[in-house]
């Protein structure tokens, strides 16, 4: 489908040749220039049209016929007849850019802001018509999908892997003490099982010699 010079929605059969899936125009003119887009038989139609300028003139500006992505890089070519290469001034807007001594021109990184009509002007031939120039935005990323949680069993039975050292600490402390608490010291017990032990041989030492001494005496 296109829409030049007033007449919309005229079908490809009526000004090239198709095949359903393409549309050709052998030969074109300036007056076929206009807008052009694709429609499908259910009524959808593309989500983007195609601004075609013809040129019957000695200068062109060769531009691109889709949408740039903005942060891609926009090349313009300014062409005469005969094909030469000399040097061109370009416009946007109708405001002067820049003039490149190569007929060439290359925007880097656009952005929004640098859609808008273009042309070129080469001296001694003439200027282009102007070619509207699109900038799309650039499709978002979409966030990676948030990690789910664990599930709850696995949750409870991390917690206790942490806690239960601090459990069995515990239980054996609290078993341990009442056990020092009721229990007598063995050692303590020993020493004095020792002492007495020896103190009683003292003493029989002791009653020995005493009679010892009396029956001598007595003697």
């Amino acid at each position: 489908m296109r829409n030049i010079s007033g007449e919309t929605r005229n079908q490809c059969e009526e000004w090239g040749s198709g095949d359903g899936l393409s549309c050709k125009i052998r030969y074109i003119y300036e007056e076929e220039s206009g807008v052009y887009w694709c429609e499908f038989g259910g009524g959808g139609a593309s989500s983007m049209v195609v601004n075609i300028s013809v040129s019957g003139g000695s200068v062109i500006l060769q531009s691109p016929v889709l949408p740039v992505m903005e942060g891609h890089d926009l090349t313009l070519s300014c062409q005469s007849r005969p094909l030469l290469q000399p040097s061109a001034a370009f416009y946007k807007d109708g405001s002067l850019i820049r003039t490149e001594p190569t007929g060439h021109m290359t925007l880097q990184h656009v952005s929004r802001s640098d859609e808008g009509l273009y042309k070129c002007h080469i001296r001694g031939h003439g200027e282009s018509p102007s070619s509207w120039i699109s900038v799309s935005e650039r499709p978002t990323e979409a966030p990676p999908p948030a990690s789910a949680p664990p599930p709850l069993v696995l949750r409870v039975c991390l917690h206790l892997v942490v806690i239960s050292p601090f459990i069995i600490s515990t239980l054996l402390l609290v078993s341990l003490c009442p056990q020092r608490a009721s229990g007598s010291d063995p050692s303590v017990s020993m020493v004095m099982t020792q002492h007495s032990h020896a103190e009683q041989g003292l003493a029989d030492d002791y009653d020995d010699i005493i009679t010892s001494v009396t029956t001598e005496h007595q003697f």
